[in-house]
């Protein structure tokens, strides 16, 4: 029985199946969920409704499972802010490194050889996706 708050089997499989470097796309819900990544890259859809489940809610949980080494955001040209990702460096911290990716630039991202997963949320957001690096479990944890 698992004691940790992710309980989820296909998320649960994916995040074990990948090791550091690897890399897991948390979307919202205007991304391109089967065209936005690899073909043989799981989808984990938790996207029950719209406004259920976001990517902060996502996130949270996952930070409790695997260690994040990097973030990167999908972001808007013209330098405008994007209120998802105030609440996304909130809760990873200044420890891990942050990148912001024009929109193409990010689905390229999204569709390298490291993506392990992508969770497809019901985030109505805009530019609310987010993609995670994994980090390497500290000795002793």
């Amino acid at each position: 029985m698992l004691l940790g708050p992710l309980t989820h089997p296909g998320l649960v499989h994916a995040l074990a199946s990948a090791g550091h470097g690897a890399q897991v796309l948390l979307a919202d819900g205007n991304y391109p969920h089967s065209t936005g990544a690899a073909a043989g890259v799981p989808r984990i859809h938790l996207n029950l409704a719209p406004g259920l489940l976001d990517v902060d809610q996502v996130l949270e949980v996952l930070r409790a499972a695997v260690p994040i080494e990097a973030a990167a955001v999908m972001a808007p040209g013209g330098g405008e802010t994007v209120p998802a990702h105030h609440g996304y460096r909130a809760q990873l911290g200044e420890t891990v490194a942050w990148r912001e990716l024009g929109r193409f630039e990010f689905y390229e991202a999204c569709r390298g050889p490291d993506l392990a997963a992508v969770v497809a949320t019901g985030d109505q957001r805009l530019y609310a996706n987010l993609l995670l690096t994994l980090g390497v479990r500290e000795p002793g944890a």
